[in-house]
């Protein structure tokens, strides 16, 4: 039977949710030729979807995300086209729900971090959307084991109503460029190496500055002859950055790139001898999973959901103990055997996350829900 699914595309851009939300669509496309799909777009992104089949369709949404409007407008829409099921890709519910839904957490840092938040209104706003979609989804998708063991700690919810589905990595990763494209992207960046990477944006739990701090302690403790590169857009956050390995007197070794485009990012991870990114939580955390794909150590944190995803395949580090980022990052550098070791077991970690299995995961939830 035919069935009608809504699904809310509108952060198809941003970083993280974005990359869930365009893989997940495509990877839909390509399983799913029964059901008629109406996915809620942004004004000007469709063209990031032209490629879909043709029971997929866009719906161009102006409404915010986070605001009052998409409350009304999301549930007006989804009356007038009769839809079976709306997937709310963030946790955020419309104000009426006139079909069964399934929503999908990634995480709950605003709650876990408060003090990251603008204000108390924001902190009051995710806790009461999160807890409204716990009670009103009709299924949870947590992206990690993590995620879902917060929401029970958190929130009066039964794990029944939970399901556990990772996020999956972009093959694009695993096809490794040669030697000369990465020779070519790096010096179109100005990079020379060696080099260990980070790959993020400039949210305080991103937790950059420690490891800026920790490449410094490193650089005057011992050997590491290697260049700190920091890919993300962080636009008004650089010049804290760069005053920052000023006062260290690292200025001259620390290079940031700002945002790096889709298809120059495997060639950055393939040219790195280590991806760094010990940060204070992830729901996730998908550039671990891309730097593992292409073949690149990781040294990363012991928490959240990093653990789950990277522990025994990478280099585990407190994230608030500077000294013990920059003794990893040291011991690593001068040691190729733990380095080679460690780049296999990347590999084989990575082949455990396909966006296909994420879509087809998804998928079946859906059909779960409709027919429940």
């Amino acid at each position: 039977m035919r069935r009608t699914i809504a699904i809310d595309a509108r952060k198809l851009s941003d970083f993280g949710i974005g990359t869930y939300v365009r893989h997940l669509i495509d990877h839909l496309g390509e399983l799913d030729g029964e059901n008629q799909y109406l996915l809620f777009v942004r004004p000007g992104s469709e063209e990031e979807l032209d490629s879909l089949p043709i029971n997929f369709e866009l719906l161009v949404e102006s409404s915010r995300v986070y605001s009052a409007s998409e409350l009304l407008t999301l549930s007006w829409r989804l009356f007038r086209r009769r839809v079976d099921l709306y997937h709310a890709t963030h946790y955020v519910l419309p104000g009426f729900l006139p079909c069964k839904t399934v929503v999908t957490i990634h995480d709950i840092i605003h709650l876990l971090f408060p003090d990251f938040l603008p204000n108390r209104l924001a902190l009051r706003y995710a806790r009461t959307m999160i807890r409204r979609s716990l009670a009103r989804g009709d299924r949870i998708i947590a992206v990690s084991r993590n995620t879902r063991d917060d929401l029970l700690a958190n929130f009066a919810v039964s794990s029944r109503k939970i399901e556990v589905i990772h996020n999956g990595v972009a093959d694009v990763f695993r096809q490794h460029p040669s030697e000369q494209e990465i020779a070519s992207h790096l010096e179109e960046f100005g990079v020379e190496g060696p080099y260990m990477l980070f790959v993020g944006n400039p949210k305080p739990h991103k937790n950059l500055d420690r490891v800026v701090k920790a490449f410094a302690r490193a650089r005057k403790d011992g050997a590491l002859d290697a260049k700190l590169v920091c890919a993300g857009a962080r636009e008004g956050s650089d010049f804290k950055i760069r005053q920052r390995a000023e006062q260290l007197g690292i200025q001259d070794d620390v290079k940031l790139l700002g945002h790096v485009s889709d298809e120059a990012l495997p060639a950055l991870y393939g040219g790195a001898k280590l991806f760094l990114y010990p940060t204070l939580y992830e729901g996730f955390g998908l550039p671990v999973l891309e730097a593992m794909a292409s073949g690149t150590p990781v040294l990363t944190s012991n928490n959240s959901a990093l653990k789950e995803i990277a522990g025994g395949y990478a280099r585990l580090v407190e994230p608030v103990d500077v000294d013990d980022i920059a003794r990893a990052m040291l011991e690593l550098m001068n040691d190729d055997d733990e380095l080679a070791r460690l780049s296999q077991l990347g590999l084989e970690r990575a082949e455990d996350f396909r966006w296909q299995s994420t879509a087809q995961r998804t998928l079946d939830v859906y059909r779960s829900v409709l027919e429940s």
